[in-house]
């Protein structure tokens, strides 16, 4: 009898365990295995796909110092659609009116009043109050807020503080605002690591643009978040480079609009942008830099070429300023601080048309060598007389006197105006065009900057076409012969004049992509390119005419660059005084002469050409050449190895207007006395065709500014703004990974966004 209830006892136990075994099997089934299929099936149910921006790619000089990088900084996003959406929820509930407004618009040409929801309050009721718990409000502006939200609704979500600190961003991953459609997200910010070395070059970014956002781009995307863009220098040039790839997140929502979790199998991990190296050398970039600074030029520049390729090895222009500035976005007032400076250090001198002076005799004798006149002698008796003006040679002015009969070889020397009046007639402007053109002269140079000046080459067809009631003359063409006049070039142009003598007559183009990079596989090489080859019309004994004269100019007891003598080292160069003026705040005009120098070293196998342009300086020699002779002698030591340079980071270098008789560095000798007062061909005739130089530059994009907070986007900020203890988790934001969660408040919540942790650690 007992052993029958027992056997019952068992079976009726087995027949349980098997039922909750079957059951348990079957709720697996159903809420786990099938879960995704069952979630599909749900009315209203729904999954989003949010685009996720990739980092920018770096960029690095030739030697892979780096330039330009990213680093975290952290942002509140928000969903206004959501907002919204939740807020008529709870209005729906309580049965209260929801806040409108009314906004004009033209439609055909007529104004009317369209009414729509007062985003503004919903905002303030909704987000505002515990964003001051939270110790985390900042003023914004309201008119940004309505803009945005009438323009994109929820399709890209507004970017309510672009600047936490990791404080603050910890802060709120551990409190959890609890709030619908706000979101902390990490997102990977520009950093300049050297502040103002090579800002002209490098230029800037942009955070993301929403009006950059197409329909076109915005398709197939619930959540739009735009790049960050380049605005201005190589940032812009190679942006298509220097972009990330996008990442994908998809959140899956249940049938009342609430996140219930990511899908993680769809997750698409952003990837950073290609790496871009420059051909400089930051070592170099630094050293020209150094050499303007502490020679107290207020306002110049300095380029560097590599004759053999093209390679721009250092480009600086001062005043400067520090990129840092404009991340994530600059301040209006110091936008508008950078833009009425006087000095301009938005300005890039390096690539700017200036009046060249002297140092554009060197094209000149090019294109006597084309006209076959080279070899010629021509009389300076002081002064040459084209209609009823007499043009002067700078000797007469300062002494009187004449230089008499003279060469090529020693014009270029003297520096004699009156050689290169009549010289520069017998060549012809035909030919003084033809080899212009082959310099890049008059032309813009193919540099990768957006804002490079082509400068003006001054002929018979650009008069007609710039000032037809002109006629072109003789007068016209020996002023052009000396760079006065509508002359116009560039310190990089007459680098790369300068290079293209030192190599023998090839002129290449000067650039600054050296390659393009995927981590180790090479995306893009940048070979040298030939612009033209003078030595193919030109012959070598002619050219060395023109190389001789050079080596003069700084080698000779009567040389006009002594000041560029290296000891040790054979430099050939060539001096340059160009009459400009400026007015000043009264509208005063006041001299203000470009004195310039080029060069290039060692006279056997040059490495290096230079351009030294020092606005408001007394003379070529005086103040340009001790600028070169600085660069010239730590490149050459730099390149022998005797001689080093950190790349460290420089502040801004400050302009001014004061005049500079003489460059000279407390580090090094005295230069030798100048034989005369240099080169002083102010010239005769037209007046410069551009204008003044500290007015301010075009800019073609403008960067982020820091939108003033409006009255109304002020009103709840508090200086008292105290912080609550954690509060559970209620919701989870569309860009947050994983569901929906409780924590405790020990716990803290989870903050999302590590995928810039995974790319850059």
């Amino acid at each position: 009898m007992v052993v029958k209830y027992r056997f019952r006892l068992y079976l009726f136990t087995l027949a349980m365990l098997c039922g909750f075994g079957l059951l348990v099997f079957r709720l697996w089934s159903l809420q786990i295995d099938r879960r995704e299929e069952f979630a599909r099936m749900i009315p209203g149910a729904k999954r989003e796909r949010a685009r996720i921006p990739g980092p920018r790619g770096e960029i690095k000089d030739r030697n892979g110092v780096v330039l330009a990088t990213n680093k975290a900084s952290f942002e509140v996003r928000i969903n206004l659609a959501e907002v919204v959406s939740e807020y008529k929820r709870v209005a729906k509930i309580h049965k209260t009116p929801l806040p409108e407004i009314t906004f004009e618009i033209v439609e055909r040409g007529i104004k009317r009043q369209k009414p729509e929801l007062d985003i503004y309050k919903v905002f303030e009721e909704t987000i505002t109050a515990r964003m001051l718990e939270m110790g985390v409000h900042k003023d914004y502006s309201v008119d940004s807020l309505r803009v945005h939200y009438r323009s994109f609704g929820g399709a890209v979500p507004w970017v309510y503080r672009d600047d936490l600190t990791f404080a603050e961003f910890s802060r709120i991953a551990e409190h959890n605002l609890g709030l619908p459609g706000v979101t902390v997200a990490e997102r990977a910010s520009r950093v300049y690591p050297l502040k103002s070395v090579a800002c002209h070059i490098l230029g800037y970014v942009r955070l993301p643009d929403d009006q950059r956002a197409s329909a076109e781009d915005r398709k197939g995307w619930d959540y739009y978040v735009p790049d960050d863009f380049g605005g201005a220098g190589v940032e812009k040039s190679f942006d298509s480079y220097l972009r990330g790839k996008p990442g994908v997140r998809v959140m899956q929502r249940d049938q009342r609009g609430r996140p219930v979790g990511e899908v993680d199998e769809e997750y698409v991990e952003p990837r950073k942008g290609n790496d871009v190296y420059l051909s400089l050398d930051a070592r170099m970039q630094i050293i020209a830099d150094k050499a303007l600074r502490d020679g107290k030029v207020g306002r110049g520049a300095v380029a560097v070429i590599e004759p053999s390729s093209g390679e721009v090895l250092a480009m600086v222009s001062v005043p400067s300023f520090d990129p840092n500035q404009f991340i994530p976005s600059i301040q209006q007032s110091d936008w508008d601080a950078l833009l009425t400076n006087n000095t301009v250090p938005l300005l890039n001198r390096a690539v700017k048309g200036h009046v060249p002076g002297s140092t554009f005799k060197i094209p000149i004798s090019f294109a006597g060598c084309l006209a076959g006149i080279n070899m010629n002698h021509f009389n300076c008796s002081g002064s040459v007389t084209y209609g009823n003006k007499a043009m002067q040679c700078w000797i007469q002015r300062q002494s009187g006197g004449s230089h008499g009969s003279l060469g090529l070889s020693d014009a270029i020397k003297y520096s004699c105006n009156c050689f290169f009046y009549r010289y520069g007639n017998a060549a012809g402007i035909s030919n003084i065009t033809k080899v212009c053109k082959i310099l890049g002269i008059g032309t813009r140079t193919g540099i990768e900057l957006e804002d490079e000046s082509p400068g003006i080459l001054p002929n018979p067809d650009w008069l007609r076409a710039n000032h037809p009631n002109e006629r072109w003359s003789d007068g016209a063409t020996a002023n052009t012969s000396i760079g006065q006049g509508y002359v116009l070039a560039s310190p990089l142009q007459m680098a790369s004049v300068a290079a293209t003598v030192a190599n023998g007559g090839k002129a290449w183009s000067p650039h600054l992509l050296k390659r393009v990079m995927d981590h180790d596989k090479v995306v893009l090489d940048n070979p040298p390119s030939l612009r033209g080859d003078l030595s193919a019309s030109v012959k070598p004994e002619e050219i060395e005419v023109i190389r001789k004269g050079m080596w003069k100019v700084v080698n000779d007891p009567s040389g006009t660059g002594k000041g560029a003598r290296i000891t040790g080292v054979e430099v050939a160069g060539k001096t340059g005084t160009a009459q400009n003026w400026r007015r000043d705040s009264r509208g005063v005009k006041l001299d203000d002469n470009h004195t310039w120098f080029i060069c290039f070293a060692p006279y056997q196998n040059p490495k290096f050409a230079v351009c030294v342009l020092v606005q408001n300086g007394k003379s070529g020699g005086g103040c340009a050449a001790p600028v070169a002779r600085r660069v010239l002698e730590q490149c050459l030591a730099l390149d022998n190895g005797s001689f080093n340079v950190a790349a460290e980071a420089l502040p801004p270098a400050e302009g001014h207007f004061n005049h500079i008789p003489s460059v000279q560095y407390a580090d090094a000798a005295v230069p030798e006395a100048l034989g005369a007062d240099e080169d002083g061909d102010v010239g005769v005739g037209a007046p410069s065709a551009e204008p003044d130089d500290d007015q301010a530059p075009r800019v073609n994009t403008t960067p982020n500014i820091k939108r003033k907070a409006d009255s109304a986007g002020s009103a709840g900020s508090s200086s008292g703004q105290n912080v609550p203890k954690a509060v559970p988790v209620r919701r989870v934001g569309i860009f947050n990974r994983g569901g929906s969660q409780e924590t405790k408040p020990s716990e803290p919540a989870p903050s999302g966004g590590g995928f810039f942790r995974r790319l850059f650690r």
